[in-house]
């Protein structure tokens, strides 16, 4: 290296970058995993103190919400994945919290946040999110309130079906562009709730 570079340090003999710590072997910065021998996450990227998952590290670029980042920590279990049963009660959070006419905006945020967190935004799906907020929502509040997630859960099991919206959308109109940008209303069968 000369020292002509931008980050060389003309009193390190190897004209090392700031971005070394003078203090260890290799250079290496304190973003590394104190658990890990090379101070990398299982995905061989530095840990940059971020989290993909609420329950372990790895590096990305995103910063996830503190809000979203404890909720998922409620509802996804160490090592567990946010799958469709995740999404529900996602929504049943976002229902409680904020009310069914902001439940699905609050929702849309976290998934947005949440994709963009994971490197995957084309994820984000504006009709689906809507769809099944407002489905948890009408079951919410057609019977009596639920103490937790796990009873609401129990007492409407076709919720857990992520085959339910086939339903009320065919394939075509869930895979067009518009639906993923925006809201579609059901084209097979309408919402109980709707006009």
């Amino acid at each position: 290296m000369t020292l002509d570079h931008p980050h060389a340090r003309p009193d390190h003999p190897h004209g090392r970058t700031d971005h070394g710590r003078p203090d260890h072997p290799h250079g290496r910065t304190d973003h590394g995993r104190p658990d890990h021998p090379h101070g990398r996450t299982d995905h061989g990227r530095p840990d940059h103190g971020r989290t993909d998952h609420p329950h372990g590290p790895a590096g990305h670029t995103a910063a996830m919400p503190a809000e979203l980042a404890a909720v998922l920590a409620e509802i996804v279990p160490p090592g567990g994945r946010f799958g469709h049963r995740e999404h529900i009660h996602l929504a049943y959070i976002a229902v409680r919290r904020y009310g069914p006419a902001q439940a699905a905006e609050v929702v849309a945020g976290w998934i947005r946040h949440l994709a963009a967190y994971q490197r995957a935004p084309q994820k984000f799906h504006a009709t689906v999110t809507r769809a099944w907020v407002e489905i948890v929502a009408h079951h919410m509040a057609a019977g009596p309130p639920a103490p937790d997630f796990a009873t609401f859960a129990d007492r409407h099991p076709p919720l857990l079906d992520k085959r339910l919206l086939t339903r009320h959308y065919s394939s075509r109109v869930l895979a067009s562009p518009a639906a993923k940008t925006g809201w579609r209303e059901p084209d097979l069968a309408r919402f109980p709730w709707l006009p």
